[in-house]
This record gives C-alpha cells, structure tokens and sequence, in this order.
C-alpha cells in the first residue's frame, strides 16, 4: 500500500518526507471557494469547513487511486471576532490582513482526513491560537513586498517557519498544525496501516 498527498503544498510535503514518510504527491482540483461558500452558508464551524474541505481534497484523489491511503488536509484562519480569512488574491489584500491580525489573537485549524477506496477512513483536526504583535504599515508593507511569493499560499498570510516569526508576540498548539499538518496523529495512523515501522 501507498501513501498519496492529495496536496500542492511543499510544505505538507516537506514536513513528511523528513519524517521519514514515503509518498506520491497527486494535487486535488476541488473549488474550495464554491465548498466554502455553501458551508458558511449553512452556519458550519470553522473546523467543520477545515473539515470539509480535507476531504474533499482526499476523496477526489482516492476515486482515482481506490488501493492506496490519500490523504487530504486543509487549514482555516479564524480572526479573533469569527471571521474566516481566505488565502490573499493580490499583496493589497495580504497587507489588510496583516493589518486585522496585528495586535491580536487568531486561531489555525488544520484538519487531515485519510480515504481508501473513496471513503473517509480516517481524520484529525488540531488548532493553535497565535497572538501577533503590534504592526506598523511599513514592517506590514516591508514584509508583503518581500515575501509576497512565500506568503500568497498561506491562509494567514505569513510563514511562520522563515521570517514570519517576527509577526507574533506568543503561540500555543503544535508547530506542525501551524505550518498546516497534525503531524503525530497522521504519523501514528501511518503505523497503524503498516506504512511506517512500530
């Protein structure tokens, strides 16, 4: 049996591979926005949108590949008043979310679901609470304008393993689910199946 990440993310990628993790990266095309949209408006949890969209990202892989484990994973900022902030379209949009987090606290939730055989077999859901420091609109400007690329990808619109440490005043919850993955859950999961060694 296989692993298969249902995922663009390098960062996903990254953070199993040096876990010693085999896999083959296959990206799911779902529309989030359109899962998103439909689930906001049916009052859902910011964890079950996280949730749902893991999901789907694994199902659609696991269609295709029904003999291999396919893991999917997504991950949420939630704004300290409830809001869900979407990855930034444009530096502009980055700079104003930058600006709503500063000097306050937000949360990621990562959540990772495991299908075989198109169906969800297996999930986790984690999240942390980030506290960002005061920002000023030329350390926001600065770090837009230099890791605009990094940063275009990321819910919250930083990277907190490079110079995106520099935003927060405190963290609490696990790195990995920060950087976007529940690792440990996933890893025990993977013993569990055979795919890493007891």
């Amino acid at each position: 049996m296989k692993l298969i990440l249902a995922s663009q993310s390098a960062g996903r990628e990254a953070m199993l591979r040096k876990a010693g993790v085999s896999l083959e990266v296959v990206p799911a095309s779902v529309d989030e926005h359109s899962i998103k949209d439909l689930l906001i408006a049916n009052d859902a949890k910011p964890r079950e949108i996280a949730d749902a969209l893991a999901e789907a990202k694994a199902l659609k892989v696991s269609r295709k590949y029904p003999a291999a484990l396919v893991l999917g994973c997504d991950q949420i900022a939630v704004t300290a008043d409830g809001k869900i902030l979407d990855k930034p379209d444009n530096p502009d949009v980055a700079r104003a979310h930058l600006s709503q987090l500063s000097n306050k606290t937000h949360r990621l939730i990562s959540a990772a679901v495991i299908c075989e055989a198109g169906q969800p077999i297996w999930r986790v859901i984690d999240s942390a609470q980030m506290t960002v420091r005061h920002l000023s609109p030329t350390f926001i400007d600065h770090y837009v304008a230099n890791y605009w690329e990094d940063i275009r990808h990321c819910v919250g619109c930083y990277r907190i393993e490079a110079e995106g440490a520099q935003l927060f005043k405190s963290v609490s919850g696990s790195h990995f689910t920060i950087i976007g993955l529940p690792l440990l859950p996933v890893l025990d999961y993977l013993r569990l199946r055979g795919l890493l060694p007891s």
